[in-house]
């Protein structure tokens, strides 16, 4: 990959609403406690959305367990990489996978991870957007000079096929495919998104 990116554009200076996992755990609980949501649109759905996604990513940081061979190959990491997550707290997606994410990175000392807003980043947004939309969440790799490594998201191929799905079938209510993807998260066990970042960690070694 090795694609050259503005150093600007992930300079911490000029990155707004970052956070740790651990902080971004507690904003979640910060905006549940307020019956609220992160980002610009608040509504009671979006607030019922983020407090049912704090609950799965409790659970998932309870457990969710990595492969040995995603353990392996992290842990071949020796060059320090900076993983960067857009995410927000009512995405369902992300509540799903930026645990496993976290869990990933927290293997190897080498990886520092951070997450952000992708409301509050509109020019990192901008540069990692998906069929031209902003779709969440969204992995961006830079090595330690600031090229990008490869990037990952929104969600694992398995449940992008389901989305695709309902995408071109109009008229479904949303909560079918909320259902439908829950369903294919649970009997996943994780195991897509392991395999996937692995891949893409192959490409940056």
């Amino acid at each position: 990959m090795n694609t050259p990116v503005l150093p600007a554009l992930f300079a911490a200076g000029n990155l707004n609403a970052t956070y740790s996992y651990d902080t971004y755990m507690e904003l979640m609980e910060t905006v549940v406690r307020e019956n609220r949501t992160t980002g610009p649109k608040q509504s009671p759905d979006y607030a019922a959305y983020t407090r049912l996604n704090l609950a799965r990513m409790q659970r998932l940081n309870k457990t969710a367990v990595l492969d040995e061979d995603t353990i392996q190959l992290v842990n071949i990491i020796q060059s320090p990489q900076k993983w960067f997550v857009l995410t927000e707290a009512w995405c369902g997606d992300a509540a799903q996978c930026v645990p496993v994410i976290a869990k990933i990175a927290a293997v190897n000392p080498a990886i520092s991870l951070t997450l952000m807003l992708r409301d509050e980043n509109p020019e990192v947004m901008n540069q990692y957007l998906t069929n031209g939309g902003k779709s969440i969440p969204k992995l961006i790799v830079l090595d330690q000079d600031g090229n990008e490594r490869f990037t990952w998201g929104p969600r694992p191929a398995g449940a992008q096929l389901i989305y695709d799905d309902y995408k071109q079938n109009p008229g479904r209510p949303f909560s079918e495919l909320t259902e439908d993807l829950q369903r294919w998260y649970n009997a996943d066990k994780t195991h897509s998104i392991q395999r996937e970042l692995c891949e893409g960690i192959k490409k940056s070694l």
